[in-house]
């Protein structure tokens, strides 16, 4: 129960969460939307505490008629980017390249890893992730696994409060490609969307989507 109790407080600490309602008007939503080119994936976040290994922030990227970001509870908002309740609409590549800068830092990394699905698989994983509804603090890696447990192919994947075990959970299932994103900037990470221009290309030295 101890070891609960810190997990959930780590995941508040990182997030800021607040389980707020969202919703986005169509037309901001349809300007926004984005269908990245090449397969069909998810791609499953995790922020790891580089000093204990304990699991902070799980979130998901999914590629399928569109790309969005299942980010549940958590605090990556910026005014180019709607958002219904937990799900973030227009995620292009210097997008995904500024969401994991926004998440990595001195004292969190990043695991990424990545999943090509079908299209149909994909569709569901959306529709999953926009009926969820917004997410109560703390519940990132619940809602998650929640949501992939309930997509064809996933079956074995149990609902897990910890995110660590999501993403160990996620690793077994066959044809996940596994890296991992360390930057060494201050905790404060407001910079990071405050300095970030939405036309910019993604630095080479990041992580590429």
């Amino acid at each position: 129960m101890r070891n609960l109790v810190l997990a959930l407080f780590a995941a508040s600490a990182l997030t800021g969460c607040a389980g707020q309602k969202v919703w986005a008007p169509d037309d901001a939503v349809a300007r926004a939307t984005y269908r990245h080119e090449g397969p069909t994936r998810l791609t499953l976040f995790t922020m790891i505490n580089n000093r204990t290994g304990a699991g902070a922030h799980t979130s998901l990227m999914i590629n399928g008629s569109q790309r969005v970001i299942f980010d549940p509870a958590g605090s990556f908002k910026h005014e180019s980017l709607p958002e219904r309740n937990d799900v973030v609409f227009g995620i292009t590549p210097p997008v995904a390249d500024v969401y994991t800068r926004y998440h990595a830092r001195k004292t969190y990394h990043v695991k990424v890893q990545e999943l090509d699905v079908s299209p149909a698989v994909a569709e569901a994983a959306i529709n999953a992730v926009m009926s969820y509804g917004a997410v109560p603090s703390a519940m990132c890696a619940r809602s998650t696994s929640s949501v992939l447990a309930g997509l064809p192919g996933f079956e074995n994947i149990q609902t897990t409060w910890y995110p660590v075990k999501l993403a160990e959970q996620f690793a077994k299932v066959p044809g996940v490609r596994e890296q991992e994103l360390y930057e060494y900037d201050s905790d404060d990470n407001s910079k990071v969307l405050r300095e970030w221009a939405p036309d910019a290309v993604a630095r080479a030295k990041t992580l590429q989507y």
